[in-house]
């Protein structure tokens, strides 16, 4: 297979050059001139025209959850509404043609479609009363149930509240009907289980969706059993063995915060058992705080109130710090890499403290470690990813003005707080390693929309002109060039494939993404407009628009 007539983005963070590309065997064996690479054409060949659109590596997601969000696909989808009613309806109309589920599963739903971010039981009770509904929002922090849900967990107002999470209620201490963190466990552990029928498909699902939007590989965030969910390490293992599983996947296997350091020798085992061709479990989740709309992200200091005036609650650290330390210590001396939630400065700081404590201890190593979501970062700890050779995973989608967060997040952190938000450029210029993920199916996972706010630090063109928006920050605005070598060559590098994918060279697997125009050479504002023509997996071609 040849690429020619048109330019090619090689992931190493320059401009895009006129070039063309030579696949054989799987791997990338020239790149240079149309007329050099023609002259390599066969009888066989292939020749794929660029034709004004943009050659790149393969993007690849740094943080993402493509079997739960292949799961949501097939129940209750609520990803793309927006309102309460819209919401409601969309769970009727689940409910009346599903009416032999024993339960209502699904999720998606926007905290920005309810006052105050929380939906009622009595929303649900209206169009689902005779059986249990759980539905967790888009971030996977909080969970919407009825009243037989809560009927069935035994929730009232006397249920205490649980240590890593809580109950909304109202002024009488009812529960009202939305489970944050912890909290929705009470309800999940309940739930009927997938069956593994279940999962291959939701996998098979999710990595053809991944296909559709360029990415090529990627890094699950989730890999084991949390909140009542069951295990999907076996459903890589199975889709490994039998060559369903076409992308490369590191798995991060999950770090059970109610637990200590006894989980090491648990997850050395659970690492040899997740070792396959496709699939590599490598990595350890952390998950060390909540977020900030629901004041559970880790802060340095309180939240405010509605009216501006500071509480007492500055968010949960999920590991207490001291324990933290300890478990990055004996985790990086076992060759793990460490991945981190950190939604709040408090977060980060603890994270990055665990990391320079087992630098102290085990010395520097090649592990890379990373953070992600990276939202509030104080600037005393910008100059710390560099220096202690720490991965900043970015979701880009979040760092613009929305709802959510001009109207539940900024007013609640206050000045200067939410200035501290996504600092992407202050990373960069600091010299930290940039790496780029989603959070699907928490947002969308395509890469161009993330690559748009990232740039513009405005909403991706989502059928409405944002252009004329006002920027998010516009100081912590990247270039497109450092966006996507974010997405191809710094995903690829805390994944450890930088040796094989992320970028265009020789030598490296033909993974590769056409789009269909060149994002570099038009308006900025029109980044998120580009879509994916076709995607490639060592030259084998996955996905045609």
């Amino acid at each position: 297979m040849v690429f020619v007539g048109g330019r090619v983005f090689s992931g190493q963070g320059r401009p895009p050059e006129q070039a063309a590309v030579a696949v054989q065997g799987g791997r990338i064996v020239a790149v240079g001139s149309d007329d050099d690479v023609r002259a390599l054409v066969g009888p066989s060949t292939e020749v794929v025209g660029i034709d004004g659109g943009l050659l790149t590596p393969g993007f690849q997601d740094a943080h993402v959850h493509p079997v739960y969000g292949g799961t949501q696909m097939s129940q209750c989808d609520l990803h793309d509404i927006v309102t309460s009613d819209e919401s409601v309806a969309a769970v009727a109309g689940y409910a009346a043609a599903n009416p032999d589920l024993p339960w209502v599963l699904g999720g998606g739903w926007s905290m920005e479609a309810f006052p105050g971010g929380t939906p009622t039981k009595e929303l649900l009770d209206a169009v689902v009363p005779d059986r249990p509904v759980f539905l967790p929002n888009r971030d996977g922090h909080s969970g919407w149930v009825n009243s037989a849900a809560l009927a069935v967990a035994g929730i009232t107002r006397d249920t205490p509240e649980p240590g890593d999470g809580r109950i909304e209620r109202n002024s009488e201490g009812e529960p009202t009907g939305c489970l944050h963190e912890g909290a929705m466990a009470l309800v999940s552990h309940l739930v009927p289980p997938p069956t593994d029928a279940d999962y291959d498909r939701a996998l098979d699902v999710a990595q053809q969706y991944l296909f559709s939007l360029g990415i090529t590989g990627w890094q699950d965030a989730i890999v084991g059993e949390v909140n009542g969910r069951p295990d999907n390490l076996q459903a890589y293992m199975r889709g490994d063995a039998d060559g369903r599983l076409k992308a490369r996947v590191v798995g991060a296997l999950w770090w059970d915060r109610a637990r200590g350091l006894e989980q090491v020798p648990e997850h050395v085992t659970r690492r040899r058992e997740g070792t396959g061709t496709r699939f590599r479990a490598t990595s350890i989740k952390i998950m060390q705080d909540g977020v900030a709309e629901n004041f559970t992200g880790a802060m340095t200091s309180p939240y405010l109130d509605a009216c501006g005036c500071q509480t007492a609650n500055a968010g949960l650290s999920f590991v207490d710090p001291a324990v933290l330390r300890e478990a990055v210590v004996a985790l990086d001396a076992e060759g793990f890499q460490v991945h981190f939630h950190v939604i709040g400065d408090r977060a980060a700081r603890e994270a990055l403290d665990s990391i320079e404590a087992a630098r102290k201890a085990n010395g520097m190593n090649d592990l890379r470690h990373h953070l992600a979501h990276i939202q509030v970062i104080h600037p005393d700890d910008i100059p710390r990813f560099a220096a202690l050779a720490v991965g900043a995973n970015m979701q880009p989608l979040w760092a613009c003005h929305e709802p959510q967060m001009d109207e539940l997040t900024i007013p609640y952190l206050g000045e200067p707080r939410w200035r501290w938000q996504y600092p992407f450029g202050a990373l960069e210029r600091a010299g930290a390693r940039l790496v780029g993920g989603s959070d699907w199916s928490v947002s969308s996972p395509d890469v161009l929309w993330g690559s748009h706010v990232a740039v513009t630090r405005r909403p991706p063109p989502d059928g409405d002109d944002h252009s004329a928006k006002e920027p998010f920050l516009p100081e912590q605005a990247i270039t497109l060039e450092s966006a996507l070598t974010a997405y191809t060559q710094g995903s690829a590098w805390v994944n450890h494939l930088d040796d094989v994918a992320g970028t265009v060279e020789v030598g490296k697997y033909a993974d590769l993404t056409l789009l269909d125009r060149d994002p570099f050479a038009g308006d900025p504002n029109d980044i998120g407009t580009t879509k994916v023509a076709q995607t490639f997996i060592e030259g084998e071609r996955v996905f045609a628009r």
